[in-house]
């Protein structure tokens, strides 16, 4: 599959879509699936999302679209406040349903569904806890962000806040990957964002985990 949005001939818009990350939640620090369980900020989840909506302000945002779920708004709230634009939510930018997975703790999971785990990390199609695959997440989220994309003006900028999982699958979508290789592409730290730039063969990686020193990935689909 090729990558996603619209050039006109040769011509090149230069336009960018910003993945954005939630803020820290009490989950993340205990390594708990979050998935699709509705989760908010902790204090310091806020003030990462307070922090890099600074930064990001500073890129000159057109749109913001976000996850509807409140670890994500509430983040795309402080991105809101700065610049004073309006945020359009959407249920399909939600991290990745899991299932029976949810609410267990990376070591649980190892208990309970080792062999699913071990399959889902070679780079099999795992519905796992019995929900989504990572292609049906990708399904569903990568036509928003290219519906919002291509309603920007030559050279603008879209950030999208979503969610570990999600924004890692609709990376690989819009770059074309087959689905095997996403894993390759790394998790988010909690407030970190990636940068995709519009060229002429399509969407391309230009940053990737960016926003700060490096920090652990915590609770990555999520």
């Amino acid at each position: 599959m090729t990558g996603g949005g619209t050039t006109s001939g040769n011509s090149r818009t230069s336009r960018k879509i910003v993945l954005w990350r939630h803020g820290q939640t009490s989950w993340n620090l205990e390594r708990r699936f979050q998935g699709s369980t509705d989760i908010e900020l902790t204090e310091a989840g806020v003030a990462q999302a307070r922090r890099a909506a600074r930064l990001l302000a500073s890129l000159k945002p057109d749109a913001i679209i976000a996850s509807d779920l409140m670890r994500a708004a509430a983040t795309a709230a402080e991105l809101a406040a700065v610049t004073g634009l309006a945020v359009t939510h959407d249920e399909a930018l939600r991290e990745t349903y899991a299932g029976e997975w949810q609410g267990l703790t990376h070591d649980e999971i190892l208990d309970k569904y080792g062999d699913q785990y071990a399959a889902w990390k070679r780079g099999e199609a795992v519905r796992r806890g019995g929900g989504e695959l990572e292609t049906e997440v990708a399904d569903r989220a990568a036509p928003v962000v290219l519906e919002h994309a291509d309603r920007l003006p030559p050279g603008g900028t879209l950030v999208v806040v979503s969610h570990g999982g999600t924004i890692r699958t609709t990376i690989g979508r819009l770059l074309g990957l087959d689905s095997y290789y996403w894993e390759g592409l790394g998790g988010l730290s909690n407030c970190c964002w990636s940068v995709l730039g519009e060229g002429a063969r399509g969407w391309r990686l230009m940053e990737h985990n960016a926003g700060t020193l490096p920090e652990p990935v915590l609770g990555d689909d999520d």
